[in-house]
């Protein structure tokens, strides 16, 4: 808690406590302990689609969704360093055949995750890529009728369960998006980029009015920047702005990051991480310029690479936790099985174990940003005082327990511990 960039993350409380007969536990060893972070730190939980949800009918999942993994070790890496998970509801491989949606292994997958206290959130309503062929040659009005029906019925029949959504992806490229015929594509170059943001936004929270909805997108140019600008002028609601940093091609430093993080942060809206990574093998040419079109047979994990994975991990969660607009780090892929494009980004090797990058996250994650428990003595009126970063906690004295939150710069609080 030395590290001052990281001052707004961490809250104090002074408590007073209170035993079961409601008197004051005057100079007393509690335990206190912290159960989770405010912060989401997140990965994409698409392995779980198959290992939780069950093997996938229709063979239509596009990414991850490895079959082969033992769940308990993987679940107990995954569990043992993120709180919120990214699933994955891809139009064309959640409904390959029209009316025939995946919504019973979607639902206990999400299940699943939010039982082991895991925030799920969908990723996306309204994507040009990995669309159903049976979109194709309807009349557009069709397909904007089936695109609005699909975010009523994933955001409403979900809610509760999954209420954060990436409402749109990479809307800046989709009327323009020319790697293969796709209904939505035709759809956005009719009606325009800010119909298509308004037509997620306002059905998305007309189904649920409490979800949070993000624009996302990888496009971090001055034209994602215009289109933000035009989507809340034209007054759509936007909840969270969507970031993808894909560093296949290497890390693009601290520097880099901050000047991009300030650009967006001036609209006033919280900033989510949405989809990182960091490769830990050779780097992509610098002169592909669609990440899509490198394809290689295959793309090791070395130990150099390793090395350097680990160390730009822990450089990059440290610069983007010490901006204040940022609310959400989410990283893509647990595992290099089943890896998008068939990358080393995992922290976790193909065989199961841990590379060191796992490792750096889990002690900043778990050991420096984390308070484990810790006894700590009351004073004669029953006080401690606790600082910690801001999320839930536990404190204990004997065989009894009372939970808390630190949310605040400086607060106090009288609890019972019963």
């Amino acid at each position: 808690m030395s590290d001052s960039s990281l001052r707004h993350r961490i809250g104090k409380t002074t408590l007073t406590l209170r035993g079961p007969d409601r008197r004051a536990l005057a100079e007393q060893v509690v335990t206190l302990a912290q159960r989770r972070h405010a912060f989401a730190f997140g990965n994409i939980g698409f392995d779980f689609v198959n290992l939780v949800g069950g093997p996938d009918p229709e063979n239509a999942q596009p990414f991850g969704g490895t079959d082969s993994a033992d769940l308990d070790r993987l679940g107990d890496l995954w569990l043992g360093l993120f709180n919120t998970a990214t699933l994955p509801f891809y139009w064309g491989s959640y409904e390959p055949r029209r009316g025939a949606p995946d919504t019973e292994r979607l639902t206990r997958t999400a299940r699943w995750l939010a039982d082991h206290g895991v925030t799920v959130k969908g990723h996306p309503l309204v994507w040009h890529t990995v669309q159903p062929p049976w979109l194709l040659g309807l009349d557009l009005d069709e397909v904007e009728a089936l695109q609005r029906a699909r975010i009523r019925d994933l955001v409403g029949g979900f809610a509760g369960l999954i209420d954060t959504w990436d409402a749109i992806n990479e809307a800046v490229i989709m009327p323009v998006f020319a790697n293969g015929d796709n209904a939505i594509t035709d759809l956005a170059r009719a009606r325009g980029r800010i119909h298509m943001v308004r037509m997620a936004f306002e059905e998305a929270r007309a189904a649920n009015p409490t979800a949070t909805l993000v624009l996302n997108d990888f496009d971090l140019s001055s034209a994602y920047e215009c289109l933000i600008e035009g989507v809340l002028e034209a007054g759509v609601g936007i909840d969270a702005i969507g970031l993808q940093t894909h560093m296949h091609q290497g890390y693009r430093g601290e520097e880099y990051m901050h000047e991009m993080l300030d650009r967006f942060a001036r609209y006033g809206l919280p900033l989510h991480l949405t989809e990182t990574t960091l490769v830990s093998g050779h780097l992509m040419p610098a002169e592909i310029e669609d990440l899509n079109d490198y394809q290689i047979p295959q793309w090791p994990s070395t130990s150099e690479g390793e090395a350097r994975q680990a160390e730009e991990i822990v450089r990059h969660y440290r610069s983007l936790l010490a901006h204040p607009a940022v609310e959400s780090v989410n990283y893509w892929g647990l595992t290099d099985r089943g890896a998008w494009l068939g990358a080393p980004a995992g922290l976790v090797r193909a065989d199961g174990s841990r590379k060191p990058a796992y490792d750096a996250l889990e002690a900043l994650i778990k050991g420096e940003w984390w308070l484990p428990p810790t006894p700590m003595r009351t004073d004669a009126d029953g006080r401690v005082t606790v600082e910690g970063f801001l999320g839930d906690y536990t404190v204990s004295a004997g065989e009894h327990r009372a939970h808390f939150t630190l949310d605040a710069a400086d607060s106090a609080a009288t609890i019972s511990v019963a």
